[in-house]
């Protein structure tokens, strides 16, 4: 009887699993046992993904990592050169950039920071908040007309990779540019380099990335 028990319980186990898989219509399973790269019964990619892109035309490749939610990237998303340093930290809304993104030299330094507005892709027109340029604290509602992409919508910063300070600045609204301009990096003192953002040390703490070893799972 045990024996008959012990059979059960597996073969429930294994039909659980089953089903769990069979929403999928392919997948990987990462290093770690993890289910990676999934496309749904609707082609809908789903959960966590990992993008590899190979050298382009001079340009370096690089991998990501984040989550789609029916086929739109959503909230954080990593970027790693093939070497595995991390190279960039972007943020998504409805499948397009929100928010500030950053991106970093080889050696953690801060090189880049964008900001970003995504506009709701499912309306024709979105209505949003923007700062009165003369008027400090105030905001009025603009309506604006959704060209399918997200909009450059604050302050882009632009470092000096050899000291870490802010060598330019351009302010857009909206996607309109507001105020180009440049800071300047020349100081009494010798100009020192800016602390490492916080997500750099944080990839920094952890152990050195290797190559992710996946098994396919497709279930064509």
């Amino acid at each position: 009887m045990r024996r008959i028990f012990i059979l059960t319980v597996l073969v429930g186990l294994q039909l659980i699993g089953l089903r769990g898989y069979s929403q999928w219509k392919s997948y990987i399973v990462g290093p770690k046992g993890d289910t990676l790269n999934c496309v749904d019964n609707k082609e809908l990619k789903q959960g966590r993904w990992v993008n590899h892109f190979d050298e382009v035309r001079g340009e370096p490749g690089y991998e990501e990592e984040g989550v789609y939610k029916d086929n739109r990237k959503e909230g954080t998303w990593r970027l790693y050169s093939l070497q595995g340093d991390l190279i960039g930290v972007e943020y998504y809304k409805w499948g397009m950039k929100d928010g500030v993104c950053q991106y970093f030299g080889m050696n953690g330094s801060l090189l880049r920071e964008e900001s970003w507005r995504a506009l709701n892709p499912d309306k024709l027109y979105d209505t949003v908040q923007v700062a009165e340029v003369d008027k400090l604290d105030s905001y009025k509602t603009v309506v604006v007309k959704n060209e399918g992409a997200a909009v450059r919508d604050g302050t882009w910063k632009f470092y000096d990779p050899s000291t870490g300070t802010v060598a330019r600045t351009e302010t857009y609204t909206l996607g309109k540019l507001e105020k180009p301009g440049a800071s300047s990096t020349t100081t009494a003192a010798a100009p020192q380099t800016a602390a490492k953002p916080k997500e750099v040390l944080e990839f920094e703490k952890k152990a050195g990335k290797k190559g992710k070893k996946v098994q396919d799972g497709s279930t064509y």
